[in-house]
């Protein structure tokens, strides 16, 4: 068995003292390739030197939109620059966040839409956070158009969703899912269709149920792969092996199709 944590923040500091122990458990139990995504640009040269050293791992360059106060307009053409050089598999991480006070919303636009042009400039797919901003990210991909990605730690409603899938995006699914009361979420992962879902950690961020609390890391994955499997009435195996396809598709690893072995789709 196979996986993609798709969404690993596994080159910040939370992981120097033991990365190499956290990579191993995570090949250990099949997460053998991470997209690990930026925060500002500060942060981008140790993000590609901790990818280029432990195998599996894929770097996406971006500006997180919660990080406002550390970015600067000619990060931008810092951030074409480094792109062009590096031809990461992605763009990110990048959005929008109206749920955090004090973050200007017009200044978090700014960074989104010139990033969205640069994903479609390039050709890449980008890595979207919306956190209480789903509809104005999708008014976002419409408006920019000729775009393709995922949407981290999905929070939304099945009608955004359908609108997502019909935009070229698919869900990002991590910890949140793995508790009970997450009704409307559960509910969402159950219905979308397939080859719309991507698994997810957020690593070091958003722990599993059964791991409040504490640091989260991407061999953690494979419990969120049972919930999701359990919502679904799927076989891990299969769903493994289709959203493994859907992260090959999606960042251009190469498409390999999910074998046999579901019991309901």
């Amino acid at each position: 068995m196979r996986l993609v944590d798709s969404h690993s923040h596994f080159d910040v500091a939370e992981f120097d003292g033991d990365r190499a122990e956290a990579h191993a458990r995570a090949m250990a139990v099949g997460v053998t390739r991470q997209i690990v995504p930026a925060i500002d640009a500060a942060g981008w040269p140790n993000l590609k030197q901790v990818c280029a050293q432990f195998a599996g791992l894929y770097p996406a360059y971006g500006l997180h939109p919660m990080f406002l106060d550390a970015h600067r307009k000619e990060h931008l053409d810092e951030l074409r620059q480094w792109i062009e050089r590096e031809r990461p598999v992605a763009l990110g991480e990048c959005g929008l966040d109206f749920f955090v006070e004090g973050l200007d919303a017009g200044a978090q636009q700014l960074y989104f839409d010139a990033q969205l042009q640069l994903a479609r400039e390039f050709d890449l797919p980008v890595i979207i956070h919306a956190r209480r901003a789903v509809d104005a990210v999708i008014a976002s991909i419409r408006r920019i158009g000729g775009l393709r990605g995922v949407i981290h730690s999905f929070p939304g409603s099945k009608e955004q969703a359908a609108h997502l899938h019909g935009l070229g995006f698919m869900l990002g699914i991590g910890g949140p899912v793995t508790y009970e009361r997450a009704n409307k979420l559960r509910n969402v992962v159950a219905m979308v269709p397939l080859d719309q879902l991507l698994l997810e950690t957020d690593s070091p961020d958003q722990p599993n149920s059964g791991h409040r609390g504490q640091r989260n890391e991407p061999a953690n994955l494979v419990e969120v792969l049972d919930v999701v499997a359990g919502l679904r009435g799927m076989t891990r195996e299969y769903l493994a092996a289709a959203t493994t396809a859907n992260a090959e598709r999606l960042f251009g690893f190469g498409i390999r199709q999910p074998e046999s072995g579901v019991r309901g789709l």
